[in-house]
This record gives structure tokens, C-alpha cells and sequence, in this order.
């Protein structure tokens, strides 16, 4: 019995090692284990968390554009001017001309008027925007009548109608005709509506008219109109034969007549050497008016012309101040 007992007594004395050797073990590896496990990251966020994150960052980083940017963005690109007509590109505006030119030292005056306006806006522009003193002389009935006389009225620039008469060919001068076959009512109703449709006009002179401005009863119904509505006239002696300087100025009306036509040779040089002829002119005789039309080869000469004449002594001024009161 007591032989049992020792035998049983050295058995669990031998089994001691071992069991504390395995509890040891399992210690070692669960320590082993949970050092591993801090060191593995976190469980990241799906693919399209992963690609919204990422995309709200670049928006987030990425510069917004400027306001300038922005501007050039929504502005238009210009808009060249229409082929169908025989007008230059548009030309910007520009800041209002002053009523008038340092006078001169010589006193040689020279009025350059700008017929047949309202047909060709953007050419037109182009003398509006000069910065000299000129006038526009603006047809009746015609598309763009009422805006360029405004445009020109606000830029300092003389404003005149541009009165259509009967021509000797016969051909049509356009809406608002004069002619010889109208009888006095007709001629005073017709004068006073094309003054109506350009209000901004303080003085007229006619287009075209050969035929018109040789009649002395046709003259003298414009005249008594004018009269009336308290504005000038220029003659722009479209025929040797004319009467409307003469008839017109009898019934008190302030006159004055064209000494050059400057574009009859649509070509800049040609154009140039009408307006020097016309400043020579002015030189001579202290005045001189030059009537032109709203061509490019016209505006080009005329826009490099000017500040030659004005170093030279040339002043220019409205068709306004040279009529005869």
C-alpha cells in the first residue's frame, strides 16, 4: 500500500515539469500573438469610398478659375462685319470727341461731312470714333438711321439729314424722295417727315438731287420747311445747274456749299489727295467743307490724314459753324 503511494506520489512529481513547460509554451505564443496583431493596419474603406475620398480631394485642392478666366470664358468672340456689305470690320467705340479742336493759327477751317449714313453701321463707327470734330449725315427710312445719329449726337459729332432728291438720271434716290413731279403740299409734307424720322439732324443737305436742286420751285418748298424747322443747309452741288445755295439762303436759312468730294476714286490715296486738296482750299480762302462717304479707303485716309493737317494748322470743325447766318 504504502509502495502504491510513492509510486503514485513520484508520477505526479514528473508530470509537473511537463505541465509547466506547456503552459509556458502557450504563454510565449499568445504573447507572440497579440504583438502581431497590433502591428496589421485597419481594415481600409471600400473601392468607391476609396475613389469618392480621393476625387473630393483633388476638388478640394484643385484651384477654382478666376474671375478673369470666368469673364473670358462667357464674352463673345467679335463678330466680323457683314461680306454683304462694302463696310470695313467693326471698329470698338470710343470716348466722346470734344465739341471742338484748338483753333488753328492760321485760321483755316475745314468741315468733313460723312454722307449716305445709316446703311453701313460699322463703318460709320469708324468716323464716329475719330477724334475729331465731323458730321453724319443721315438718310431717312433707313435701317440704321436713328441709332448712328445717336451714337454720333452722343460722341460730340454733327448730325444732318441727308435729304434725297431727284436726280437727272431718273434713277431712285431712295425713300424719302424729292422730286420735281410732286406738287408744293407734297414736297413740304415729304421734307417734313424725313426731318421727323432723323429728330438728332440740325442740318440737311441733299442726296443726290440733279434734278431736284436745279428746280427753283422744288428749292423754294424745301426752303420755306427749313425755315420753319429752324436748321441750315448745305448744297452738294451734284450739278453745275443748282439753285438751292441761292433759293435756300433767300429764305433766311444759314447756307454753305461743298468745295470737295473726296471719295468719287475709291482708293486711299486718291482719297488722301482730295482731303489735302480741300485743307489747301481751307488755307486759301479760311474755309473749306469736303463731303465723303462711309468707305474704308475713306475712313483709313481720313484716320491718317488728320493729325498731318492739324500739325500743319488745319482745324477741323462742324459743317455747323461754317454755314452763313
Amino acid at each position: 500500500m504504502k509502495r502504491r503511494k510513492r509510486r503514485a506520489a513520484r508520477a505526479r512529481t514528473a508530470s509537473f515539469p511537463a505541465f509547466a513547460f506547456a503552459l509556458l509554451l502557450i504563454g510565449a505564443v499568445a504573447l507572440f500573438a497579440s504583438r502581431a496583431l497590433r502591428d496589421v493596419p485597419a481594415p481600409s474603406r471600400s473601392a468607391h469610398a476609396h475613389r469618392s475620398g480621393h476625387a473630393a480631394t483633388l476638388a478640394a485642392t484643385e484651384p477654382s478659375p478666376s474671375a478673369h478666366d470666368a469673364a473670358a470664358t462667357l464674352a463673345p468672340a467679335a463678330t466680323p462685319g457683314a461680306a454683304a456689305t462694302p463696310a470695313p470690320a467693326a471698329t470698338p467705340a470710343a470716348p466722346a470727341t470734344p465739341a471742338a479742336a484748338s483753333a488753328a493759327p492760321n485760321g483755316a477751317k475745314l468741315a468733313l461731312i460723312i454722307d449716305d449714313c445709316g446703311q453701313w453701321r460699322d463703318t460709320e463707327r469708324g468716323f464716329v470714333a475719330l477724334r475729331v470734330p465731323l458730321t453724319l449725315s443721315v438718310l431717312p427710312h433707313v435701317r440704321y438711321g436713328a441709332q448712328i445719329a445717336r451714337e454720333a449726337n452722343a460722341a460730340g459729332k454733327g448730325v444732318m439729314l441727308h435729304l434725297p432728291m431727284e436726280p437727272r438720271s431718273g434713277a431712285n434716290p431712295g425713300p424719302g424722295e424729292i422730286s420735281t413731279a410732286m406738287d408744293d403740299a407734297a414736297i413740304a409734307t415729304q421734307v417734313g417727315a424725313d426731318l421727323d424720322d432723323v429728330p438728332l439732324a440740325t442740318g440737311v443737305n441733299n442726296h443726290e438731287g440733279s434734278g431736284a436742286t436745279a428746280d427753283d420751285r422744288v428749292m423754294r418748298d424745301v426752303a420755306a420747311v427749313l425755315a420753319a424747322r429752324r436748321v441750315f443747309f448745305i448744297d452738294s452741288r451734284t450739278t453745275a445747274k443748282t439753285v438751292a445755295e441761292r433759293d435756300v439762303g433767300a429764305a433766311g436759312v444759314p447756307t454753305a456749299r461743298r468745295d470737295v468730294f473726296l471719295d468719287d476714286v475709291d482708293d486711299r490715296a486718291a482719297v488722301e489727295a482730295q482731303l489735302r486738296r480741300a485743307a489747301e482750299i481751307a488755307r486759301d480762302r479760311g474755309t473749306a467743307i469736303a463731303i465723303g462717304h462711309p468707305r474704308a479707303a475713306t475712313l483709313a485716309a481720313v484716320r491718317s490724314l488728320v493729325p498731318v493737317l492739324q500739325a500743319a494748322g488745319i482745324e477741323f470743325v462742324l459743317a455747323a459753324d461754317l454755314v452763313r447766318r
